[in-house]
């Protein structure tokens, strides 16, 4: 008599090539990104995204892998960044000798204690309780920093210098090209710590207590010390996100605790795709091009960011890296192919409405704040009249075009997309009882 075992084959990979792959590819991109963007500009904008992506990841241990929304995660960065730049302080007057790349650690473990004294409360409660607190403990920190000049310095903040000491191996820390690449160690490690703690027990326990608390709390663990765990963590690597900061700006103020930095990481953890890893990546690095590019290229910069928002959380809850995560769906099917066509047509048009609704934008804008100016305003190289009646109805006319092609396309994107999607379910139905 044979005995058929029916548990699933499992197979023991020490060795996984695709996430080696994946890594490399990573690190090899942070390694030759300065070298490929050689300005100024650019390599202090490679490491605002190195110092981002460290911060969004750290949210999103709270709000993606435990589901915890906070409104206040800029107390446990903005402290670290204060503590590290009085620590750079002291040594750069000889009075400690403490290295600056070890500066982060220092803005770590402040992040860390904090979290550890103002996590013990806020963790206590969930869902909205938690949000609340977390709220009105960001509000306080940051009126705090308005009432005890002599720790976070005012109006004017504090500021520093981090060349300090000799040189060693030729590094000072003055060029910003070796500030980034130490940004980017700390990048690379911090990322590669946090993804294993998604993998370990404690991350798979925190997705739990996101998922389903009452089950958590019935087979015996505590969501409470679940939720108080992760947020140290998270403090932790905010904290080293402040004190990279430090290092990169030389300068602190009160605005690094404030709840627009708050806000900023919800916003794009959110738009970046805070139930994937890698969500937080993108989001971090569409961060920087929003507040440093875009805030550059129009005043009304914050409008489209809202438009965008509304947008993602109407038709694209799961953020950026969902939509990317679907069509590899598609691709491993073999049925991307098909959808390509309706992605060219679903972006011309979108670009088209774009563009006749910023026009508007730009030209109402330009009445309200530039009218000393006059009328003519630049868009994209076309002269227009923002008085004129002429500019405003072509305007309008190029918005409606471009939105009446959209939503065509849309309904027949929508027919094709559900097809597929019936396919591939009959096509996953057929391969499990194979």
């Amino acid at each position: 008599m044979h005995i058929h075992e029916s548990r699933p084959h499992v197979q023991f990979r020490p060795f996984n090539l695709r996430r080696w792959l994946i890594w490399g590819l990573f690190a090899l991109a942070m390694i030759l990104a300065p070298l490929l963007w050689t300005s100024g500009f650019a390599q202090t904008m490679l490491s605002q995204m190195g110092i981002a992506i460290i911060a969004c990841l750290a949210y999103n241990v709270l709000l993606g892998q435990g589901g915890m929304l906070s409104f206040g995660h800029a107390v446990y960065s903005g402290l670290g960044s204060f503590l590290a730049i009085h620590t750079l302080n002291l040594a750069s007057a000889g009075k400690i000798w403490m290295p600056v790349s070890l500066i982060p650690l220092v803005g770590g473990v402040a992040g860390l204690f904090f979290a550890a004294v103002l996590g013990y409360v806020t963790t206590k409660k969930a869902g909205t309780t938690f949000a609340m607190i977390t709220l009105g403990i960001g509000e306080l920190v940051w009126s705090m920093s308005l009432m005890l000049p002599e720790f976070f310095g005012g109006e004017g903040g504090i500021s520093t210098n981090r060349v300090v000491g000799k040189p060693f191996l030729g590094i000072s820390y003055g060029p910003q090209i070796q500030v980034y690449y130490l940004i980017a160690v700390y990048c690379f490690l911090s990322t590669a710590a946090m993804y294993a703690l998604t993998r370990t027990p404690l991350g798979r326990m925190l997705n739990a207590v996101r998922d389903n608390p009452e089950r958590v709390e019935f087979i015996g663990y505590s969501t409470q010390n679940v939720r108080y765990l992760a947020f140290m963590i998270s403090g932790f690597f905010s904290g080293i996100a402040g004190g990279l900061g430090v290092l990169n700006f030389e300068i602190v103020t009160a605005e690094v605790v404030g709840a627009a930095r708050s806000g900023a990481y919800l916003l794009f953890v959110f738009l970046g795709g805070a139930t994937f890893f890698f969500g937080s990546i993108i989001g971090a690095v569409l961060m920087v091009l929003a507040l440093v590019l875009l805030s550059e290229l129009t005043k009304a910069w914050l409008l489209y960011l809202g438009i965008v928002f509304l947008v993602m959380v109407m038709y694209a809850p799961g953020g950026i890296a969902s939509l990317i995560m679907m069509n590899v769906r598609l691709y491993m099917f073999g049925k991307l192919k098909r959808v390509l066509s309706s992605y060219l047509v679903l972006g011309v048009a979108g670009l088209v409405a774009l563009l006749g609704v910023s026009a508007m934008i730009e030209m109402l804008y330009h009445l309200q704040l530039n009218e000393a100016l006059g009328p003519t305003m630049k868009f994209l190289g076309v002269q227009l009249d923002a008085k004129a009646i002429g500019s405003w109805l072509g305007a309008l006319a190029v918005a409606v075009a471009g939105a009446a092609v959209l939503e065509f396309g849309r309904r027949r994107f929508s027919r094709i997309w559900n097809t597929i999607q019936e396919e591939i379910e009959k096509e996953t139905k057929r391969r499990e009882a194979m």
